[in-house]
């Protein structure tokens, strides 16, 4: 190993110098993101799944059968296959309860690999709580089982009833089955004999999409990748990687690229939420907000005569009237010069004392005059 001895002085020259580049250097860091957390890879996706089952063993919370006709329905067909003919006497139980179970099939699951399930309530159950999910195949969108769900049943919540009152916590017609299905079958995806691996963007751009097959490119050392559209980036397998993907998109994940992201406008208006990009600019524009308030208050005083005196005197209602106008005499013009960035937008118009149901209408009235060189978008 060859190790460099250099003078004090020196030293601490290059240690200044590492120091003040240091947060350049970091911040570029902070900046990048990594490509797994902006892109995802075709075919390495999750899969939803659905089921319909019944939940035994709740304490008089479950459904009632006389109005809940497919709980009482279900329970019958259920006990006449496993030998119980149940349909020629009325069934009253109430420790029973129909529900909808779901549960995520994540990417290259195993067959008997467990996967937590979500069960809810689709009757006019109370509550959940210590119940037992039976047996429930889980279906896939195209109607093929590819698990099956069975456990006892967590709730976060709980209700307490009373004759005058009752107290409920969460939501204790939902809950979870941990590790409560069973993989029985595998979604068919070969990832190591795939030739080209396509790259789709979560927040589509040309901009950000070229970054990242420019780095790519950088990182296998050849012209490998190329943005397709905005939000696709076909990339090509290198020979060298043809028996290990795994390992190309491993590292390729990792690198990371600066998102671009055009010039929006996001508002809220039920909320009153605004949310701005950095690289909004407003032209040279002048803003004023104001309005005439008026405020008459009656207050009505009795005016009463003295004692003993002579006769005609008697009470009367005297009226008494306070009128306030308000011109909004505090506020001021506000003047923003061309190309202002979003830090001066907001300190102008928190200079006018304007909140944000205010700042909404002037953002739009910006926009109409054509002033603001972004796009607005109205949730």
């Amino acid at each position: 190993m060859l190790m460099l001895r250099f003078p004090p002085p020196f030293r601490r020259a290059l240690l200044a110098v590492c120091l003040l580049l240091a947060p350049g250097m970091v911040g570029d860091l902070h900046a990048a993101s990594r490509i797994k957390d902006i892109a995802d890879f075709e075919g390495v996706r999750d899969n939803m799944l659905v089921g319909y089952g019944l939940v035994v063993g709740l304490k008089g919370t479950g459904d009632t059968l006389n109005r809940s006709i497919f709980t009482r329905e279900s329970l019958i067909g259920m006990l006449e296959r496993l030998g119980v003919n149940a349909r020629d006497s009325s069934l009253k139980t109430d420790n029973v309860a129909a529900v909808m179970v779901t549960a995520t099939l994540p990417p290259f699951a195993r067959q008997g690999l467990r996967i937590d399930v979500t069960v809810s309530a689709l009757g006019d159950a109370k509550s959940l709580l210590g119940g037992t999910l039976l047996v429930t195949p889980m279906l896939g969108a195209d109607g093929e089982i590819y698990a099956v769900a069975q456990g006892s049943i967590a709730t976060g919540g709980f209700t307490v009833r009373g004759q005058a009152a009752s107290v409920t916590k969460g939501v204790p017609t939902a809950g979870r089955v941990a590790n409560g299905a069973i993989v029985e079958r595998e979604v068919g995806f070969d990832l190591g004999k795939m030739q080209t691996v396509n790259l789709m963007l979560r927040n589509p751009d040309f901009t950000t999409a070229r970054r990242v097959s420019q780095a790519i490119n950088a990182h296998v050392q050849t012209d490998a990748a190329r943005a397709t559209d905005p939000s696709t980036v076909a990339l090509d397998i290198p020979p060298r990687y043809r028996n290990d993907v795994v390992s190309l998109l491993t590292d390729i994940e990792q690198l990371r690229v600066e998102p671009d992201q055009p010039a929006r406008v996001v508002i809220d208006e039920q909320n009153g939420v605004i949310v701005m990009g950095e690289n909004v600019r407003i032209s040279t524009v002048a803003i004023a907000q104001g309005s005439l308030t008026v405020r008459i208050t009656e207050t009505p005083q009795v005016s009463q005569p003295a004692p003993f005196s002579g006769q005609g005197a008697q009470t009367t209602v005297v009226p008494r009237t306070n009128i306030q106008v308000d011109e909004q005499s505090q506020k001021r013009l506000a003047y923003l010069p061309s190309s202002v960035s979003l830090q001066q937008l907001v300190n102008s118009l928190n200079a006018l004392g304007i909140g944000p149901r205010d700042m909404i209408s002037i953002l739009q009235a910006i926009k109409a005059d054509g002033a603001m060189q972004a796009e607005i978008e109205v949730m």
